[in-house]
């Protein structure tokens, strides 16, 4: 098992971010290259599944190509046997920003987790550790009952939650239920008495918006794609080294319907249907988080490249006045 081994550097006043941020297949990775090419940025992943190595075709990960033309942070850095978490996360991003500065060049952070973001730029809120018991006796119940029973199960003591997390969201469903259990106060409230911190860096932050229609289609092309390049493979290979699909890692989308697929639950076809259904609606949440931050500057891409580089050469421009 690796292990992650970072150096927690406070953040200093004078590090400024670009952010990109939107759905999937929404193309942030590539303007993402081509921002760090015009204003000499590396780009910082934010993508919670890109950070798992062996899983290149199903989390859509940068090409080796596209990696090779600009410094890349946090891609493929851990096994998916690793519980790397949003904590980790904001440690690894932190140094990787505080070094990416140092060097005098632009630290690009892109991605779609919205946790991640957030947590990078302003912090989490103090919660309870993991109780593993409770958290298999959890974990249990969802496999004897489903995981509508679950989700009903945090709707009865945090509905607020449960509104937010999708019924399939089993990780943080049974975290929201951890807490609970070990705190007696939704995890919601205790989110929302945390109230986020004022950012921690100054970051111009770049959202990339897409029609629905047009971005359900890119999605299914995408998925259509992967499993071309060789996406069924990827997952039987993890799957022969050992890695449980009960793992968080293999939770994620693609993965855990392949994983189904391959324990007889259902056919390739209905597998390959469920992750352009769940891309969708992942998507579609994506959207509903960033939405509600004011701060982001909506762009459709590529056809307002100009406006968005522009945009971000002024921010760089301040930022060295």
């Amino acid at each position: 098992m690796d292990s992650i081994v970072v150096d927690v550097t406070s953040t200093r006043e004078d590090q400024h971010i670009i952010l990109i941020v939107g759905p999937t297949a929404s193309g942030k990775s590539e303007l993402a290259l081509r921002l760090a090419e015009s204003v000499t940025g590396e780009i910082v992943n934010a993508d919670s599944m890109q950070f798992y190595k062996g899983m290149e075709i199903g989390t859509a990960r940068p090409s080796a190509a596209y990696m090779s033309r600009v410094p890349h942070h946090l891609f493929g850095i851990v096994t998916p046997d690793v519980n790397f978490t949003a904590a980790d996360y904001i440690s690894a991003a932190g140094q990787a920003i505080t070094d990416i500065c140092r060097r005098g060049r632009i630290p690009i952070v892109v991605g779609g987790t919205g946790l991640y973001v957030r947590a990078l730029l302003c912090g989490l809120a103090e919660s309870p550790p993991a109780d593993e018991v409770y958290r298999a006796e959890l974990t249990h119940y969802g496999e004897q009952f489903g995981p509508r029973a679950l989700h009903d199960r945090l709707a009865q003591v945090d509905p607020v939650s449960a509104a937010r997390l999708h019924v399939n969201d089993r990780l943080r469903i049974i975290r929201a239920l951890e807490v609970f259990h070990q705190s007696g106060i939704p995890f919601s409230a205790l989110q929302q008495t945390h109230g986020f911190m004022e950012s921690r860096y100054e970051a111009l932050k770049i959202g990339l918006d897409v029609e629905r229609g047009l971005l359900y289609e890119r999605i299914d092309r995408r998925v259509d794609e992967m499993i071309a390049a060789g996406l069924v493979d990827e997952v039987e290979g993890l799957l022969s080294e050992g890695y449980s699909p009960a793992l968080k890692a293999m939770g994620a989308i693609g993965y855990r319907e392949l994983c189904n697929c391959f324990a007889g639950k259902i056919t390739l076809s209905e597998a390959v249907s469920l992750i352009k259904k769940n891309t969708r609606h992942y998507a579609k949440r994506q959207l509903t988080w960033f939405k509600k931050d004011t701060e982001i500057i909506w762009f459709e891409y590529p056809e307002y490249f100009a406006n968005i580089n522009r945009i971000a050469c002024d921010f760089i421009h301040r930022r060295r006045l």
